[in-house]
């Protein structure tokens, strides 16, 4: 059984944060969301510890456009602040993604049940996500339901950018590795050139040896404490059992 979903995003405004605005608290948003950023909203719409999300593809479907807003983000002292942050306005995005197994987690090898996991994505994403869908960020409400990837917009139109064979957006960040995804004790943060053909941004693998990915070490760290199919998968058991599955 194939292990792929694919679905549309969209909402009033998105903040996929450029790192270098973090410094001076001046928030400026990236013009199209990260991997990473995408793979938070699947795990929102549905995740387990046994499976690893990975985004193949996004399109772009509306126009890029940007706002800035004065907002008051709390201090670190305490109190709020004044800053300007850049959002994404009126955003819609198609993206393509499937999961692997978490093979760092044998703890869980008996969960590995491809059917069942495809099942509960496909019933989560038809009622909106499990959680919560924000674009970048918590001030960014997003929406998301079951779509054929390259499919005409809700409204019937063709992406924006369809037309346009190729965008290119500089140096942006990609994604992070965790220690419980590499196996690895360490934290890093992984950086690609991007660029979009035809509307479409095609995402290299993490595990990518062409050369597109840019890896920065950023600490050491250790994986969560383990998994006991006893304990921790009872959530599991129990929905699989409510879905009749």
């Amino acid at each position: 059984m194939n292990s792929t979903i694919s679905f549309r995003v969209w909402g009033r405004q998105a903040l996929f944060t450029d790192p270098i605005t973090k410094i001076g608290g001046e928030k400026f948003s990236y013009q199209v969301p990260t991997y990473e950023a995408l793979k938070g909203i699947l795990k929102s719409i549905y995740w387990k510890p046994t499976l690893i999300w990975h985004i193949d593809k996004v399109r772009v479907i509306k126009p890029i456009r940007t706002q800035s807003k004065s907002t008051k983000p709390l201090n670190w002292s305490g109190g709020n602040t004044l800053a300007i942050y850049t959002f994404l306005q009126d955003v819609e995005y198609q993206v393509q993604a499937h999961f692997t197994w978490n093979e760092y987690w044998e703890e869980l090898k008996e969960d590995r049940n491809i059917g069942k996991h495809m099942a509960i994505a496909t019933r989560m994403l038809e009622r909106g996500g499990r959680q919560d869908i924000f674009l970048g960020t918590r001030d960014c409400q997003g929406y998301v339901e079951p779509c054929q990837f390259g499919s005409p917009s809700k409204d019937g139109a063709s992406g924006f950018y369809d037309e346009i064979d190729n965008l290119d957006f500089g140096l942006m960040f990609h994604s992070f590795g965790y220690p419980e995804e590499t196996g690895k004790h360490e934290l890093v943060s992984r950086f690609w050139r991007a660029n979009m053909k035809n509307g479409v941004i095609t995402f290299p693998p993490v595990d990518d040896i062409s050369g597109l990915l840019q890896t920065r070490f950023i600490r050491k760290m250790k994986p969560e404490k383990p998994f006991k199919r006893g304990e921790n998968l009872k959530a599991v058991e129990s929905e699989a059992k409510g879905l009749g599955l």
